[in-house]
């Protein structure tokens, strides 16, 4: 089979978007967000998913910039491996997934609607609370100017549509409306884009990976987030400091646990709240999603993340593959589990992978095929 991966590296969407931004955003002396390039790719992540890739497929590259489109039209792939998250604009997750739609190329992971819903955090938990299910309550701020009546603090405030902690400091919980409106005035101005504010959770807080297509999920062991060893002084939060300044490769953050030290219970609530989530979204193939317990120990859902982090490093602690490896898999077992999800529901051939020796395509991992 003839695969495309998509991405979106730091240095491509750099090179092609940075003069616009300097240009046309920032005024004299102003820098763009240090976050921006957050959500981009590696050129380590690229590398390792090309060869997991190409241990059963032919591999086409392919930097997910406005050369796209011919690119794909050119090369025809059978399909798209699609991790790229590209830069501005709220439906920017999207726009790989609506190429391939047009050009009727089958690719990996949910699609343009379910991608642009989720990245677009009030739009996705509006569904949810129709769907009873649990969720901070919010708000949604464009002016700090008018900040509604009624908000209980603490809050979170969060760009709006942003992943990969961006925008989300360890000054992010405020306890009254002059923190809040200051901070909502900051978002507004680095990110020029609305805040939501939710009520701050206390409780507990884990990610949890998904492998597979409703209502065959394999939910992965789960992953807490342990905020007694972020720094003395830290917000109980996983910040942008925690990720990707605190957390080094060199010297690694142990805040993780995985699999968590929790109760049968409280793994069936879990399960259950990710289960009906994947469902309600129509997520497609893989995804992570983050939760927090409330004040009665309650499973609240925080963010989904349809495009997943897949750094593939087990010293930069990206939850996903720490997830698949404790749930048996190795780094290129999960790359193509996602391809053969996505051969399932297109109908495309996947024997290459069942006729391969168990050690290399056990797709299942330890835990058999029910995820349990």
């Amino acid at each position: 089979m003839k695969i495309a991966l998509l991405f979106s590296s730091k240095e491509g969407m750099a090179e092609l978007l940075f003069p616009l931004l300097l240009e046309e955003n920032l005024e004299e002396g102003e820098e763009p967000p240090p976050d921006l390039l957050a959500e981009c790719d590696s050129d380590e992540t690229i590398t390792a998913v090309q060869q997991a890739l190409q241990k059963f497929h032919q591999v086409v590259l392919i930097e997910s910039d406005e050369r796209a489109y011919t690119r794909l039209s050119q090369e025809k792939p059978d399909l798209v491996f699609n991790i790229a998250e590209r830069l501005f604009g709220p439906n920017r997750e999207s726009h790989i997934p609506t190429i391939c739609e047009m050009l009727n190329i089958p690719y990996t992971g949910s699609d343009p609607l379910t991608l642009g819903i989720c990245l677009d955090k009030s739009r996705a938990k509006e569904i949810l609370t129709f769907h009873k299910i649990p969720n901070p309550k919010f708000w949604v701020i464009e002016n700090p100017e008018k900040i509604p009546t009624g908000i209980s603090f603490p809050v979170i405030v969060k760009p709006l549509y942003e992943g990969s902690s961006k925008g989300i400091k360890d000054n992010s919980v405020v306890n009254d409306r002059k923190e809040l409106k200051a901070k909502v005035a900051e978002i507004s101005e680095l990110y020029n884009q609305p805040s939501i504010v939710e009520k701050f959770l206390t409780g507990r807080e884990f990610t949890v990976g998904v492998l597979g297509n409703y209502p065959e999920l394999e939910i992965l062991p789960v992953v807490e987030i342990d905020h007694s060893k972020l720094p003395a002084g830290a917000r109980p939060i996983y910040s942008y400091e925690a990720k990707w300044l605190w957390d080094r490769p060199e010297k690694p953050l142990e805040i993780f646990k995985c699999p968590a030290d929790i109760s049968g219970k409280l793994k069936t609530k879990i399960d259950n709240i990710i289960k009906k989530t994947c469902q309600v979204l129509r997520i497609k193939d893989w995804a992570r999603i983050d939760l927090r317990l409330d004040q009665n120990d309650e499973p609240n859902i925080l963010e989904i993340n349809p495009l997943p982090g897949i750094l593939p490093n087990p010293e930069e602690n990206s939850c996903l593959p720490k997830a698949a490896r404790a749930a048996g898999y190795t780094y290129d077992q999960l790359i193509n589990r996602v391809v053969w999800e996505a051969c399932k529901r297109y109908r495309l051939p996947a024997d290459i992978y069942q006729n391969d020796s168990p050690a290399t395509c056990n797709f299942y991992g330890a835990g058999g095929a029910d995820g349990h």
